[in-house]
């Protein structure tokens, strides 16, 4: 039987057909009811569907049926089938195939409608598995994602260490030789080289922050950092954000992510100063830090692993603050492992001269001046005032004489006269105590008892407010 010769449509489809069987990308052929006309090679392999599977059938039902997730995916929301009703070409680059064997690959398709004159009789899918550009994406996310954390991670420590250098001590050392200072420097030396946690008790100006420093330096964690964070300075409502950070729209305001203290802190030692004015809600997460080293930023429900080797101090009475339900007492017992107690100046005047002679070392740098010395007088008056400003309040008294006297000797003459020269002998002899609240009283009455604010008590008295507030309370100072 002679076989009749191909007509020219035949031998073009039969052309194409060859051409689609050739291609690295799968294709199907729908007709209009969408079922599958024509499936190649490049398909079979992809998908695991062979051509006699699918030809007559619907082919969503095969290996489209489900999204990504695995939630249903109907036939009618198929941009293939919509196709197919209105002959708009589309292209789809967010989806899954799923294969024969129960896995799914993500997929690239596009579908364009195959018109006879006006009339829409099918379609044709051409696809891709876009395994590998995900895989590059996802790696390129996550690389993304860590040079934005370490660029966050710099930009914190540079915050920080700007901060550090406008807030940078005019003393870089401790100071001292009288024996409360020597038993302050054995306790140092003893508990520094451990990863215990210290609290440091004492008044405002006592040098808390310069024992945590030493603390740190004698300790393991010396290359990190130690970074400060003061408690009473910080807003109640960021004060979570302060430790912790948060997250890029965590709160009004946030308009970026923010990497907190503890996290800047991480390998080293965080300081938390005024620790006894943290808000009850913040101590229970400060509690979970202690005990499992982790926390959450603020707006995220990622945990976070921190070491983190933890100084506090303060100058209230915590155990007050405990019984007054104001602290809570887990949360103290855990952070005075290792107690020490910031000695005041007055209690230890056999330092003063050392301390005067470093000061006026650091005063000559800063202010470009050549004092010598103090006058003797001057040193006379300074060993014999009894200092409730502590060395905070040692240091400016010398720097505002620094400021207003000419070297070669410098001449001390702005201190109150508390207890600079013997009492009269009809004078009562008071105690240091009385003194001390005498004083208080004084000022408070010449500025009308207001304690906080320019021209205030704790200005007079150069003391922070809530150190003023603190020493009335002690001392039944009342209006």
């Amino acid at each position: 039987m002679t076989q009749q010769p191909l007509t020219d449509a035949e031998n073009l489809r039969l052309r194409y057909e060859l051409i689609l069987n050739s291609i690295g990308e799968g294709v199907y052929g729908l007709d209009k009811q969408g079922k599958t006309t024509f499936v190649n090679p490049a398909a079979e392999v992809m998908t695991g569907w062979s051509e006699e599977d699918l030809i007559g059938e619907v082919v969503h039902h095969f290996h489209h049926h489900s999204h990504a997730d695995g939630s249903s995916y109907p036939v009618t929301d198929c941009p293939v089938y919509r196709t197919i009703r209105d002959g708009r070409q589309r292209e789809v680059d967010n989806e899954v195939f799923w294969r024969k064997d129960g896995t799914s690959f993500p997929v690239e398709y596009i579908a364009t409608g195959i018109k006879s004159g006006a009339e829409i009789v099918g379609a044709v899918i051409v696809f891709k598995d876009i395994s590998e550009r995900k895989h590059a994406e996802s790696a390129l996310k996550t690389a993304l994602k860590k040079v934005e954390e370490l660029k966050e991670k710099l930009q914190a420590d540079n915050r920080y260490l700007m901060d550090e250098i406008e807030s940078q001590h005019d003393f870089a050392h401790m100071v001292g030789s009288s024996p409360k200072f020597k038993q302050l420097l054995t306790l140092i030396e003893q508990v520094a080289p451990t990863d215990s946690t210290v609290l440091i008790e004492g008044e405002s100006g006592t040098g808390k922050e310069l024992i945590a420093r030493a603390i740190h330096s004698g300790s393991q964690r010396k290359a990190r950092p130690l970074v400060k964070v003061n408690c009473g300075a910080i807003s109640p409502n960021l004060v979570e954000s302060e430790l912790f950070g948060h997250e890029k729209g965590a709160f009004t305001g946030a308009t970026q992510k923010r990497v907190g203290r503890f996290e800047l802190a991480d390998g080293g030692t965080i300081f938390l100063d005024e620790v006894g004015e943290l808000p009850l809600d913040i101590q229970v997460k400060l509690l979970r830090v202690l005990q499992e080293g982790e926390f959450e930023r603020v707006g995220s429900s990622s945990t976070l692993q921190v070491d983190v080797r933890i100084i506090a101090a303060t100058n209230r009475n915590i155990r007050d603050r405990v019984d007054q339900g104001l602290f809570r007492s887990d949360l103290f017992y855990r952070l005075s492992v290792f107690p020490i107690q910031a000695t005041p100046l007055g209690q230890r005047k056999e330092d003063i001269p050392l301390l005067v002679e470093h000061f006026l070392q650091q005063l000559n740098r800063r202010l470009a001046k050549k004092f010598e010395n103090v006058s003797q007088e001057s040193l006379r008056r300074l060993t014999q005032y009894d200092w409730p400003g502590n060395i905070r309040e040692l240091q400016n008294t010398l720097e505002r004489a620094a400021i207003v006297s000419q070297p070669p000797i410098l001449e001390v003459s702005s201190l109150p006269e508390l207890s600079n020269s013997p009492p009269p002998q009809s004078e009562r002899i008071v105690t240091m105590r009385e003194a001390e609240k005498q004083h208080i009283i004084k000022v408070l009455n010449a500025v009308n008892w207001t304690i906080a604010g320019k021209g205030g008590a704790a200005e007079k008295l150069d003391l922070p407010p809530s150190t003023l507030r603190s020493k009335m309370q002690r001392l039944g100072i009342k209006r």
